[in-house]
C-alpha cells in the first residue's frame, strides 16, 4: 500500500493523536520530524527540550514497530523530497495556532495540494478550535472569564487510544539526531537542566496520574505556594504534545465528580492556555506587539541596562525575584506565582519593556509556549487582554511573606548568605555562564531599585500615559 507521511510537530504522543490515527487508517505510516527554520529559531532551553522530546518519541515509535524519520531544512522542500522518495500521496499533521506555524502550514497545505498530494490537518493541540468559540454576538472573546463560562459545559471528545502502526516496506533515509546539536546552545547548563526535565508520553501520563491522586484536592491553595509541590507541572508536557489537553481535562472532571472540587481550578487553567491560543489566532499581533492600542509610546526602557542584567542573573537584591529567576535557569521552569512577580517587577519596578522578559523566558523555559508566554507578559505589563490593572504593582517582599513565610523557597534557590547552601542553590552556579563571574561566596546584593520609589515611578508613568 502507498505510505502516508505523518508530519510530527508538537505532538510527541501515540494516544489521542488524530493525525496519527488517520494516517494508520490510510496505510503504512512514515512519521517524519522536520528541523525547519521555526525549530532553528527556538531559544536555548526550548530547543534542547524539544530535542529530548524527539529522542523519546523516536524510542516510543520504535517500541511500537515503527520509527521516526528526521530531516533538516525547509518544511515544504523536505516534505516534497520525502513524497518523491516514497511515492506517498497523503501527508497529515496536527494543527498549530501560533502565527508563524499557521503561515507555514497554510502555505505547505496549498502547495502540496497543487502538487496533487492530499494534505490534511487535524485538531489536537487544543480542546476547542479557536473559530468555534464565539461570544453571543459572534465575535471572539477578549476577556477570559466569559470564555471559561462558555466552554465549561462543552463536550470534549474522549481521548483516542493509540493506534496500531503499520510500517512501510522501505524507509527513507533519516538524519542522526545527535548531528543536529539541538542542545549545544545550553553549553554547560545542559547537564544541570537535564536532571529536571520530565520527557515523553509515559512520563507525562504518570505525572498527571500522580497529580490527580495526590495533589489536586488542595490545588486552589497550594498552587500559590512556591515551596510546595502543589501544581501539576504539566505545562512542559503540554508544550510538546506529550499529553493532550483533552486527556488532562477528562482526568480533571473525573476528579471533580469524585469530590475533589479543586480540580475545577485545574480545568480552568487548561482553558487559560486555550484563551492564549484563541487570542493568538484572532489577534496574531499579540505575539510580538502591544495587544492594546496606544501602548507603543509608553516609556518602557528597551535597553539591557545593569538593572535588567541583574534581573536576568537573579541578583536584584529582592529574594522572591532572584529565587524565581534562578529556579528557571536551573530547572527550565518557574512557579506561576514567581512568573507574575518577576514580570511585574521588570515591567513596573524597573520600567522595562515586556519584550525583554518575553525574550528571556523564550531562551530559558523548557515549557516555553509562544501564545502563553506572550499573553502572560502582556497581562503583567498592562498592555494585553484581561490585563492586571496598572495600579496593581506586586510588592515582591510582601508577596514572599504571604506565600513563603518560612523562607524555604528563597533558601532553596539563593546560596549567598547561607552557611550551608542547598544543592539546588549551588547548582545555579554550575549552570550559569562563567563570564557572569558569580560565586556562592559573594555577598547578597542590595536592591537595585528602592521598591517604594520603583512603584511610585511606575504608577506615575501609568497614570500619565497618553494614548
Amino acid at each position: 500500500m502507498t505510505p502516508v507521511i505523518y508530519w510530527v510537530r508538537r505532538d510527541f504522543r501515540l494516544s489521542d493523536n488524530a493525525a496519527l490515527v488517520a494516517a494508520c487508517k490510510a496505510g503504512p505510516v512514515i512519521p517524519l520530524f522536520i528541523c525547519d527554520d521555526i525549530v532553528e529559531g527556538h531559544g536555548a532551553a526550548p530547543k534542547f527540550r524539544l530535542g529530548e522530546g524527539v529522542r523519546v518519541f523516536a524510542d516510543a515509535l520504535k517500541a511500537a514497530g515503527s520509527r521516526l524519520v528526521l530531516r533538516r531544512g525547509d518544511a515544504l522542500s523536505v516534505l516534497r523530497d520525502v513524497v518523491r522518495e516514497t511515492g506517498a500521496v497523503t501527508v497529515v499533521w496536527n494543527r498549530l495556532y501560533d502565527p508563524a506555524s499557521k503561515a507555514r502550514d497554510t502555505f505547505v497545505k496549498a502547495t502540496l495540494k497543487d502538487d496533487g498530494v492530499d494534505a490534511q490537518s487535524f485538531a489536537g493541540h487544543l480542546m476547542f478550535e479557536p473559530w468555534t468559540v464565539e461570544t453571543k454576538t459572534g465575535g471572539f472573546y477578549k476577556v477570559f472569564t466569559p470564555m471559561w463560562k462558555m466552554v465549561r459545559g462543552r463536550d470534549v471528545a474522549q481521548p483516542l487510544p493509540a493506534p496500531k502502526i503499520s510500517a512501510p516496506q522501505d524507509w527513507p533515509v533519516s538524519d542522526n539526531l545527535g548531528d543536529w546539536g539541538l542542545g549545544d546552545a545550553m553549553r554547560r547548563g545542559r547537564d544541570v537542566l537535564a536532571t529536571h526535565i520530565c520527557v515523553g508520553e509515559a512520563a507525562a501520563q504518570d505525572r498527571l496520574g500522580d497529580f490527580i491522586e495526590n495533589r489536586v484536592h488542595r490545588y486552589d491553595t497550594n498552587r500559590d505556594l512556591p515551596s510546595v509541590d502543589g501544581t501539576s507541572r504539566l505545562s512542559e508536557n503540554l508544550t510538546y504534545g506529550e499529553i493532550s489537553p483533552a486527556t488532562c481535562w477528562h482526568a480533571g472532571w473525573v476528579a471533580i465528580h469524585a469530590g475533589k472540587s479543586d480540580a475545577e481550578t485545574f480545568c480552568k487553567e487548561l482553558v487559560w492556555r486555550e484563551f492564549a491560543y484563541h487570542l493568538a489566532h484572532h489577534t496574531p499581533h499579540i505575539i510580538d506587539s502591544n495587544w492594546k492600542d496606544g501602548w507603543d509610546n509608553f516609556p518602557w526602557n528597551t535597553e539591557d541596562t545593569p538593572e535588567v542584567l541583574a534581573w536576568k542573573q537573579g541578583r536584584t537584591g529582592i529574594p522572591f525575584v532572584d529565587a524565581a529567576m534562578r529556579e528557571m535557569y536551573v530547572t527550565g521552569t518557574m512557579h506561576n506565582r514567581g512568573r507574575m512577580i518577576v514580570a511585574s517587577y521588570l515591567t513596573k519596578h524597573l520600567m522595562s519593556h515586556w519584550k525583554i522578559g518575553q525574550a528571556w523566558f523564550e531562551d530559558c523555559l523548557t515549557d516555553w509556549d509562544p501564545a502563553s508566554n506572550a499573553m502572560g507578559w502582556q497581562w503583567s505589563a498592562g498592555s494585553g487582554p484581561d490585563a492586571t490593572p496598572y495600579f496593581r504593582v506586586f510588592n515582591p517582599v510582601t508577596q514572599l511573606d504571604k506565600f513563603d513565610r518560612s523562607g524555604n523557597y528563597a533558601r532553596t534557590w539563593i546560596a549567598e548568605g547561607q552557611g550551608t547552601p542547598s544543592d539546588t542553590a549551588l547548582s545555579y552556579f554550575d549552570a550559569i555562564p562563567k563570564r557572569w563571574n558569580m560565586s556562592p561566596q559573594d555577598r547578597y546584593p542590595q536592591p537595585v531599585v528602592d521598591l517604594a520609589h520603583g512603584r511610585e515611578r511606575a504608577l506615575d508613568a501609568y497614570k500619565n500615559r497618553t494614548f
